[in-house]
């Protein structure tokens, strides 16, 4: 269709016909799906009739072709101008085929990882019926405590812009509307949800615009950059204001600035929620805020279709209003090419050919081994095949693996920790113990985990969090192991054997009673569906651990947020002029981090040979190149991340002691010498002034390069304007 022939449907549509399109509902409402007329408790308090679901613009959490055919014909059947519905879902790190969680393929920085996770999850969502994905989120995170820190890629603002354009890349490709393969991405949740108060999920965020612009919103704007098709809304407050009823945030910053002219769409119930938050009185004032702030698609309460007809009757709302947000979904239905194909790529036969196929376990085989960081190793690891190992833990045999949002992912065929080893050991060899529960130990597991382990030379803990400890509304005070498994590793100490754990979790802990007690930990988060096989080969050495911290892991709870592009205080720890007291400091533990943004180790040893600058001045229009050489000084062969940052030593507001600007990943065979150059620019210099101007100052800078934001050579340059 034309933009005409949709400005000529929006004009047949009725009112009524033009808000129903503002609406999405769950399955339970629609004709075909297997769960139809389900509609019971908040579901049916929203007073949904037939006629609003006949003329409803969109479905979510629908899958699977041949259920998704029957909806889409049947709806088509009732609605009077053949308006198919959108199909949306949370594929977030895989839709049957389940990858790392993001924030474990942002320890793998590697983006081109990532881009092939959405594209293969794209194309198992799409031959499934659906048309688009609740993702990237990309909510910069600097609590731990937070649940859903495990959906974002990170704390640096200039990582996870990487990841966010190369989620939208996976998922869209490059022609949305002739390729059935790609889903439509939705960027969330805008903007810093990932900031709330406390780590307590939905709660407040209060912020300086300079604050917002510099860190949170730079991600949000490079999915934009890359030409995300649609934008959610974020439970929380922006500037005291909630975002789902933000104007400023959602009609001046996103459409007016940033010139998107794609479909909002709130989260679950926000357009209502903007009740308790103290915005609105009523419904019919939450959806006036919604409409105004220029929120397309409101989620599952009905706030509009409710209320708006009669307050653009009564002149309260515009029209134009209603006929701008009609217009943008269908012109993503027309962008989806939904008026001439429906069902889109929905094919049952493809579907059972493409589905968790074995291509795609292998590329999440893959992301998963590459996602997971090595962060001790007192010559333990690798393995050697001769050992007799002890697999001891709760997630020994777990498939509960996959981590939060895995929606159509199962447990049952993911590969535990205990087939990827008994696939790589001698008959024999692997003694299997739970030794404890998630939260919950019994003498007789122990008394079996010890007897395993006394018969051992080597014990393996599988050790972390359940998918439930995570996610959202999984926020947590205490972020240590829970107490049986600290208890577990205590009473296998005694026997003085050889330990790795192994943790599967979705955020940084504090590894207290872990990290100090066993020899090696291999961080492998929630892994997904091949999990169990990727961990496996690295504990065997057929694969060697590369990833690198995404997120600062906290020395304590006490520390948080944490994060490593701090400010430096007028009175800084380790100035060389310190006092011994009168510093920013803690009395009772290290300022510093348990471990790095950045960290992560290898089985093989890099070498950083001495930095070059190119010069020892740059100016807007001459960059400056920065030279290191990186040996690998092991006998195996392994991928180090080159990791360069900046300081600015004297900015018109406070600037970090530290931000990262580029980095390289690189692959070095047993006695290989790699020159890495980067090329930093001027405009890699500007940050958000007091006035909010984006611009660079003249003066001094320190570069800094190194395997992690801690360990870094530092050189001096001046910037000349």
């Amino acid at each position: 269709m034309a933009d005409q022939q949709l400005l000529s449907l929006v004009e047949q549509m009725t009112l009524e016909e033009k808000i129903s399109q503002l609406i999405q509902l769950a399955v339970p409402f629609f004709e075909g799906a297997q769960e139809s007329g389900q509609i019971t408790g908040p579901m049916e308090s929203l007073g949904i009739t037939d006629e609003i679901v006949s003329n409803a613009g969109s479905v979510l959490g629908l899958a699977g072709a041949e259920e998704v055919i029957a909806v889409q014909e049947a709806h088509l059947r009732k609605n009077r101008l053949k308006i198919p519905l959108l199909i949306m879902a949370d594929i977030v790190h895989g839709f049957k085929t389940i990858f790392p969680v993001p924030l474990a393929m942002g320890s793998s920085w590697d983006p081109s990882l990532a881009e092939q996770s959405a594209e293969i999850a794209a194309r198992e969502a799409s031959v499934s019926g659906l048309h688009v994905t609740f993702a990237p989120m990309v909510d910069l995170v600097r609590d731990p405590r937070w649940g859903r820190v495990m959906e974002s890629t990170g704390e640096d603002p200039y990582l996870n812009s990487e990841f966010a354009r190369a989620f939208v890349r996976g998922f869209q490709g490059d022609d949305l509307s002739g390729d059935l393969n790609r889903l439509a991405a939705c960027v969330k949740h805008f903007a810093a949800y990932g900031a709330g108060e406390g780590g307590r999920d939905y709660n407040t965020v209060d912020m300086s615009e300079r604050q917002l612009r510099e860190y949170y919103l730079p991600a949000y704007k490079a999915a934009l950059d890359e030409g995300v098709e649609m934008v959610m809304t974020a439970f929380n407050t922006v500037d005291g204001i909630p975002a789902t009823g933000n104007k400023r945030l959602m009609r001046d910053v996103l459409r007016r600035e940033w010139g998107f002219d794609g479909v909002l769409i709130s989260d679950w119930g926000a357009v209502k929620e903007l009740i308790p938050h103290g915005v609105a009185e009523d419904e019919a004032e939450a959806a006036l805020r919604a409409i105004e702030a220029s929120v397309d698609i409101e989620m599952m309460t009905s706030s509009y279709v409710h209320h708006l007809p009669d307050m653009v009757r009564e002149g309260r709302v515009d029209e134009s209003l209603i006929d701008e947000a009609v217009l943008r979904i269908l012109s993503l239905k027309k962008r989806l090419g939904l008026f001439e194909r429906p069902v889109r790529g929905a094919d049952p036969q493809a579907e059972r050919e493409i589905v968790f196929c074995e291509e795609h376990r292998q590329a999440a085989r893959e992301a998963a081994a590459k996602s997971c960081v090595l962060l001790k190793n007192n010559s333990l690891l690798p393995l050697r095949g001769e050992q007799r190992v002890a697999l001891i833990g709760p997630f020994a045999a777990s498939g509960d693996i996959l981590g939060p949002w895995s929606w159509t992912g199962s447990k049952e065929d993911a590969v535990t920790l205990e087939q990827g080893l008994r696939s790589k050991l001698s008959s024999g060899a692997l003694t299997v113990a739970e030794g404890c529960n998630v939260n919950a130990m019994t003498g007789q597991q122990l008394d079996e985990a010890m007897k395993a382990a006394k018969a051992a030379d080597v014990i393996v803990l599988a050790l972390g969090e359940d998918s439930e400890m995570s996610g959202e509304a999984g926020s947590r005070a205490f972020i240590t192991l829970p107490e049986p498994q600290l208890e577990l590793i205590r009473h296998l100490k005694t026997l003085e054997k050889p330990m790795v754990a192994v943790l599967f979790n979705g955020r940084p802990l504090d590894l207290h009673g872990v990290l100090d007690e066993v020899d090696a930990v291999l961080e492998a988060w929630f892994p997904g569906s091949e999990g169990g096989a990727a961990v496996a080969a690295l504990l065997m050495g057929e694969a060697n651990p590369s990833g690198r911290l995404s997120m600062s892991f906290p020395y304590s709870v006490g520390q948080v947020p944490v994060y490593y592009n701090h400010f430096n205080t007028g009175r800084p720890k380790d100035a060389p002029d310190a006092q011994v007291r009168y510093v920013s400091q803690y009395l009772d533990i290290p300022n510093e981090p348990l471990l790095p943004f950045g960290f992560g180790l290898s089985y093989t040893d890099f070498l950083y040979g001495s930095m070059n600058l190119s010069a020892e001045e740059m100016s807007p229009d001459q960059p400056l190149e920065i030279t290191v050489s990186v040996t690998n000084a092991g006998d195996m062969a392994g991928e180090e991340v080159v990791q360069l940052y900046v300081r600015d030593r004297s900015g018109e507001v406070v600037r970090p002691v530290k931000e990262l600007k580029a980095f390289r990943k690189v692959l070095l065979q047993p006695g290989e010498r790699q020159e890495i150059t980067f090329t930093l620019t001027e405009e890699q210099l500007r940050y958000h002034h007091s006035d909010l101007s984006f611009t660079s100052d003249a003066g001094e800078f320190d570069v800094m390069v190194g395997k992690n934001s801690r360990d870094t050579e530092t050189r001096r340059f001046r910037l000349r304007k």
